[in-house]
């Protein structure tokens, strides 16, 4: 039987030679998944594998030199705590897009401490009503990601999640069948709408009975202007253009989801919008900041929908991720 190490040599070489940027990391990860072992356990001395496994790396190792996405290789993309199913037809989770996460949960746990400071002064001994559940919304669900994991962290939460695209949203599905336990462990749930996220919360859309009562609205919609095309063949051959391109901007989707989450949400409600790196504040007038504070509110034409815009950076300092609250 063949040893770890020897079949790693080769395929890291395989890997390197084909210009995979991460051909070490690959390698271990694809062999992780063949023999279900962790990473940390593959290069102990005497490590093997069986004959088949070893056929199974030969070939995954074969499709990831063609540049195939690793996540579509494994079927798997980690994020934060899940482990989610992907392959094609559906946008492969980045790290980056975490962040969103860490601002939600940042800014209810502070609306939670401005609601306790607000409570104590109340008569002691007199009763007090029960705890809202928490809407959150997620347009442009794609794989879920963002829904599941704000299901799963914020207990209590009715997520509801939107997707425009039948094979993404299939995936999706997949996804919360597999953690739906997850979801119900924190007393939380999970609804996934087929539609337009453009549209969602018009008359008739299927958001619309939420308008006015969501407390967050998340999205990582499709902001890649359309003659930028990415460079990394995993991008451009494999992840679906409807979760890429945003028109010649970047912000043709942006424009009207923003105008949709203004519908959504309740006064002091939060949007998170994730973006491109030259879409940020340095962009000035073309920037996504920019585009929120010029937005108008739909109930009440020439009155900003929006104010505290901030950007917020990812772990690299790049300009990722815009927040606002309604007005």
């Amino acid at each position: 039987m063949p040893s770890t190490r020897a079949l790693l040599a080769v395929a890291v070489e395989r890997l390197r030679t084909a210009g995979v940027p991460t051909p070490e990391v690959d390698a271990e990860l694809l062999l992780a998944h063949v023999t279900d072992r962790p990473r940390a356990m593959l290069r102990l001395a005497g490590a093997e594998v069986t004959d088949v496994q070893a056929e199974a790396f030969a070939a995954l190792v074969a499709r990831r030199a063609t540049r195939e996405p690793l996540q579509h290789c494994t079927g798997r993309a980690p994020f934060r705590h899940l482990e989610l199913r992907v392959g094609p037809g559906v946008f492969v989770p980045r790290p980056e897009t975490e962040l969103v996460v860490d601002l939600v949960l940042a800014h209810l746990a502070v609306s939670a401490s401005a609601a306790a400071a607000a409570a104590a002064p109340a008569a002691a001994g007199v009763p007090q009503a029960s705890a809202r559940r928490l809407v959150l919304v997620d347009l442009c669900t794609g794989s879920g990601a963002l829904a599941l994991a704000l299901a799963t962290e914020v207990p209590g939460a009715a997520v509801h999640a939107v997707e425009v695209s039948p094979d993404a949203l299939a995936w999706a599905r997949r996804n919360v069948a597999e953690h739906l336990r997850a979801v119900q462990a924190v007393g939380g749930a999970i609804a996934l709408h087929a539609g337009d996220a453009t549209t969602c919360a018009q008359p008739g859309g299927p958001l619309a009975e939420l308008a006015g009562g969501a407390d967050v609205v998340v999205t990582n919609p499709p902001y890649v202007p359309d003659d930028a095309v990415p460079r990394e063949p995993e991008v451009r051959d494999h992840d679906p253009h409807l979760a890429l391109f945003g028109g010649p901007d970047g912000l043709a989707v942006i424009r009207p989801l923003a105008r949709q989450a203004a519908r959504l949400l309740r006064p002091g409600g939060l949007l998170l919008v994730e973006h491109a790196d030259v879409q940020g504040e340095q962009a000035g007038a073309r920037g996504l900041p920019a585009l929120l504070r010029s937005q108008a509110d739909p109930a009440a034409p020439g009155t900003p929908a929006w104010r505290d815009v901030v950007d917020h950076h990812d772990l690299a300092g790049r300009p990722r991720i815009t927040a606002a609250l309604r007005r």
